[in-house]
C-alpha cells in the first residue's frame, strides 16, 4: 500500500505541474519530464490537451530558419518572390513548446532556443538582421525525454532553465487509471489532482501571482538548501522561490507558507541534489548530558537546602501578587504569540526544506553521486562511447556548406534554401530556373557513437580474495545482462603474486565470462603496477579498434609487487603512481572501488592521480558494484 500511496503522490505533482503552467505558463522555465513512450505520458499529455493551452509541437527535425521564422523556401520557389514566415517559438507566444524527443534535440537549435528564453525575444536569423527591432515571444517548454538506460538526456543547458523535473519512468500505468484513483480514495481523505483548472479559477489566481511575496528567511532558506544539495547555480534557486510563489497562488494564498517551499524543494531542489547533505552543526550529542537533568548532589548540600527553604517561604510569600495577573491577554498579544509560535526559526526551516528534498531522493542516490562526472581532460568517453563526426552514417547532423564530393554527399533542401533569396540578383523575375552557385553548396554530416568496453582489474591477492572474486563474478555477469542492449563490452585484468594476466579478452559473451570467472585462483602479492600497465595497453589496443575503454579498479591499493616483480611497497607504490598517471594522460574515465576497512587516504590519492572517482566499499556486493560500474558507463 505504501508503493502505492508514493505512486499516487508522485502522480499527483506531474498533475500540479501541470496547474502551474496554467497560472505561469513561462515564469519558471517549464517542465522535464522524463517518461517513456507508453500509457504514462500520453495519460499526461492528454491532460496537457485539455487545458486547453497554446501549445506547439517541436519535432526535432525542424530547422532553425521552421524556428526562428523566415523564408517560405516552397513558396519563395513558386512564386519567384521572396515569402516570409513566421516560426514556430513565435507562434508560441504566452504558451508552450512541447520538445518531443528532447534528448536528441539538435545542439545547433538548442542555443536559440535557450536563448529566446533568456531574452524574451527571437534571435536575429541572420547577421543583417540586427537592425530590425526583435519579436517578443515568452514561452515555456515541455522537454518530453524518452531516454532509458544509457541514452544521454536532454542538453544541460536546457536543464538548468527547466524549474519543474519530473521522473515517470518507474511509475506503473495502473497509477494513472480512474480505478487505480477510486481504490485510492477509500483509504485516503484526498485523491487525485484535477489538472484542468478553471477559467473563472485562473482569473483569481493570476492576481494574486502578480502580488506574491515571500520574506528574506524563506529566500534564504532555499538557498542553504541549494547549497546543502550540492546545486552550484544561482538560477535554480530564483526558480524555486518562483515555483513556490505559483503554488501559493494555486490555493490562494496572498503570502509563501512552508507547504509552498516544501512542494518546491521537492520538485525543483531534490532532483538536482549531486551531494547527500550533512547533517546540522547544531546537532545534539547523546553523549552529552541534557540541561534538563539536574546533577546528583550531595547529602550535605540538600540538608542545607532543606533547612534555608522555610526561612524564605515567608519572603517569597509577602508581596501580593498583581492585580491584573489573571486577566487574560489581548486579541492582538495573542495572535502575536500564536504567530511566533507557528513561523518557524530560518535554521529550523532550512532543516525542514533539507528533509523535505531526502524524502524524495532515490534509494540508490550514493552510487549515483560517488559516480558524477567530473573534471576529465582530453577526449570524453561514455554512455555509448565517443562522439564522431562523418559523412557517410549514424545520426544527421545539420547541414554545413561544403563542396560535394568523395564521401560527401551533396544536400538538396538546404542547398536550395541557400540559393533562394539570390534568385532575383542572378536571372532576374522571369526566368523559371533556379539558378545555383558553388557558394550554396550544403552536404549531409552524421554522427556516431562508438561501442564502450568496461575494463576491470581485479585485484586477487591476500586473504579475502576468496569473497572479491565471488562477487566480482556476480558484478560481471549483472553488468553483461544489462549492457547487452548497448552492446558494451567487458575486459577482465586480474592480478595477483607477482603477475597480471588478461583473464578475459573484449566480450559480450555471459557464458564466456562465467567460464574465465571459475577458474581464477586467489593469494599472493599485490603487483598493483603491473596490473594499470597491463590496463592501459588494452586501452590503447581498443581505442584503435573504435571502441571507448573504461576501467574500474577492485583493490585495497596496497601494492607491495613493482614492476620487475620483485617486492617493496616504495617501489611498487610508485610504479602504480607512474601508470595511473599514465592512463589519467589517456584521457578516459575511470573509477577506483576500494574494498578497505575503511576509506583510506593512500587510495583516494591514487584514484585521483588516475583522473578517477572514488568509491570505498568494505563489503563488496555484487548488485551495487554493478551499478557503480553502468553508472560509470552513462556519464
Amino acid at each position: 500500500m505504501s508503493n502505492a500511496l508514493q505512486d499516487l503522490e508522485t502522480w499527483n505533482d506531474a498533475l500540479t505541474a501541470l496547474q502551474l503552467l496554467q497560472i505561469d505558463p513561462h515564469g519558471f522555465g517549464g517542465v522535464w519530464l522524463r517518461a517513456p513512450f507508453g500509457p504514462v505520458r500520453d495519460q499526461w499529455l492528454r491532460q496537457l490537451a485539455n487545458t486547453k493551452m497554446n501549445t506547439i509541437k517541436l519535432p526535432g527535425s525542424v530547422d532553425l530558419e521552421r524556428l526562428l521564422g523566415g523564408i517560405d523556401l516552397s513558396l519563395t520557389l513558386q512564386t519567384g518572390q521572396l515569402h516570409l514566415q513566421s516560426g514556430l517559438l513565435a507562434q508560441a507566444h504566452q504558451g508552450l513548446v512541447c520538445i518531443s524527443m528532447a534528448e536528441r534535440f539538435p545542439a545547433s537549435l538548442m542555443a536559440p532556443l535557450t536563448q529566446a528564453m533568456d531574452t524574451q525575444c527571437l534571435p536575429p536569423l541572420r547577421m543583417n538582421d540586427s537592425a530590425s527591432p526583435p519579436a517578443q515571444t515568452t514561452f515555456g517548454v515541455v522537454a518530453l525525454d524518452e531516454s532509458v538506460g544509457d541514452d544521454p538526456p536532454i542538453s544541460p543547458a536546457l536543464q538548468e532553465r527547466l524549474g519543474l523535473w519530473l521522473n515517470l519512468q518507474e511509475l506503473p500505468p495502473s497509477a494513472v487509471s480512474d480505478l487505480a484513483f477510486a481504490l485510492q480514495n477509500k483509504d485516503i481523505d484526498e485523491g487525485a489532482v484535477n489538472a484542468v483548472l478553471p477559467a473563472q479559477s485562473l482569473a483569481e489566481m493570476r492576481p494574486l501571482l502578480q502580488h506574491m511575496q515571500f520574506n528574506d528567511e524563506q529566500a534564504t532558506a532555499i538557498c542553504a538548501t541549494a547549497m546543502a544539495l550540492g546545486i552550484d547555480s544561482l538560477r535554480v534557486p530564483s526558480l524555486a522561490l518562483r515555483v513556490a510563489c505559483v503554488h501559493a497562488a494555486l490555493h490562494s494564498r496572498s503570502e509563501v507558507v512552508q507547504e509552498d517551499l516544501a512542494f518546491s524543494t521537492r520538485a525543483v531542489l531534490a532532483p538536482r541534489a549531486t551531494l547527500w547533505p550533512s547533517p546540522p552543526e547544531n546537532a545534539s550529542d547523546p553523549t552529552e548530558t541534557t540541561p534538563q537533568e539536574p546533577e546528583p548532589k550531595a547529602a550535605s548540600e540538600s540538608t542545607e537546602e532543606s533547612e534555608s527553604q522555610p526561612d524564605q517561604s515567608p519572603s517569597q510569600e509577602d508581596p501580593p501578587p498583581p492585580t491584573d495577573a489573571h486577566e487574560p491577554p489581548s486579541s492582538d498579544e495573542s495572535e502575536q504569540d500564536s504567530s511566533e509560535v507557528n513561523e518557524p526559526s530560518p535554521q529550523d526551516l532550512k532543516e525542514l526544506l533539507i528533509a523535505a528534498a531526502l524524502a524524495s531522493l532515490p534509494a540508490n542516490i550514493l552510487e549515483r553521486l560517488m559516480t558524477k562526472t567530473g573534471s576529465n581532460t582530453g577526449q570524453s568517453s561514455g554512455r555509448s562511447g565517443t562522439v564522431r563526426s562523418g559523412m557517410q552514417r549514424g545520426r544527421p547532423l545539420p547541414p554545413r556548406p561544403g563542396r560535394p564530393g568523395g564521401l560527401a554527399r551533396l544536400h538538396v533542401l538546404a542547398t536550395l534554401r541557400a540559393a533562394a533569396p539570390k534568385q532575383r540578383l542572378r536571372n532576374g523575375t522571369h526566368s523559371a530556373r533556379v539558378a545555383i552557385r558553388a557558394e550554396d553548396f550544403h552536404v549531409h554530416r552524421y554522427q556516431q557513437n562508438s561501442a564502450t568496453c568496461l575494463i576491470l582489474a581485479l585485484d586477487a591477492s591476500g586473504s579475502a580474495a576468496l569473497q572479491r572474486l565471488a562477487e566480482a563474478k556476480g558484478a560481471v555477469e549483472l553488468l553483461l545482462q544489462q549492457s547487452y542492449a548497448r552492446r558494451d563490452s567487458v575486459c577482465i585484468v586480474a592480478f595477483r603474486g607477482a603477475q597480471a594476466q588478461l583473464l578475459l579478452p573484449m566480450t559480450r559473451s555471459l557464458v564466456r565470462a562465467k567460464r574465465a570467472m571459475t577458474g581464477l585462483p586467489g593469494g599472493g602479492g599485490t603487483p598493483l603496477a603491473l596490473a594499470l600497465k597491463m590496463a592501459c595497453e588494452q586501452a590503447q589496443q581498443l581505442h584503435r579498434q573504435g571502441v571507448t575503454p573504461l576501467l574500474v579498479v577492485l583493490s585495497d591499493g596496497r601494492a607491495n609487487i613493482s614492476l620487475a616483480g620483485v617486492g617493496g611497497r616504495a617501489q611498487a607504490q610508485a610504479d602504480a603512481v607512474q601508470w595511473a598517471t599514465q592512463w589519467r594522460l589517456t584521457g578516459h574515465r575511470s573509477m577506483w572501488i576500494d574494498t578497505s576497512v575503511k576509506p583510506d587516504a593512500q587510495v583516494q590519492n591514487m584514484a585521483s592521480t588516475m583522473g578517477g572517482h572514488y568509491l570505498p566499499m568494505p563489503q563488496v556486493q555484487a548488485q551495487r558494484m554493478a551499478s557503480a560500474m553502468d553508472n560509470l558507463s552513462r556519464l
